[in-house]
């Protein structure tokens, strides 16, 4: 029996949206498949890898674990927003550079982690990258290229 499916609005990359989920939706089945916003991966919908990290007010998190309800006037970044218009944002474009991807399966949850992590700290040690991408589990790269690729960008920045 389904349950009746309640509005939600919210803020998604910057732009007002809206969609419908039941109340037992979570956030990252509303992002792709009410919303058609697919970058963001479903992995093991427990909350440890962190394949389907986006940012919710700024904040790393974990939609796995977050209710689509509970995201009613929230601001949501997915990886869809950081790039503009076909062209890479400086991050995307390191882990280009640095083959910090292979199948690609975690890249947007990596990318959404690292976002958050140089917004609040712009200049991190290679530690401190470790440290914060230490929730985001990758199978194929390795984390050597991911992380030459966090400092990159790092040292870029003004």
């Amino acid at each position: 029996m389904s349950e009746e499916k309640i509005t939600i609005h919210l803020t998604v990359n910057g732009r007002p949206m809206q969609g419908k989920a039941e109340p037992r939706c979570t956030l990252v089945d509303f992002l792709r498949h009410e919303l058609r916003l697919t970058g963001t991966h479903a992995g093991c919908e427990h909350g440890v890898c962190g394949t389907c990290t986006i940012l919710v007010d700024g904040e790393p998190t974990r939609s796995c674990l977050m209710f689509a309800i509970q995201a009613e006037g929230r601001e949501i970044w997915t990886v869809e927003g950081l790039g503009q218009e076909g062209k890479l944002n400086p991050l995307q474009a390191s882990f280009r550079k640095h083959h910090a991807l292979q199948c690609g399966f975690c890249t947007p949850g990596m990318l959404m982690s690292a976002t958050a992590l140089l917004k609040k700290c712009p200049k991190p040690s290679a530690e401190h990258v470790r440290d914060a991408l230490s929730g985001n589990v990758c199978r194929c790269t390795g984390y050597t290229p991911i992380v030459d690729a966090v400092i990159e960008v790092s040292q870029r920045q003004i």
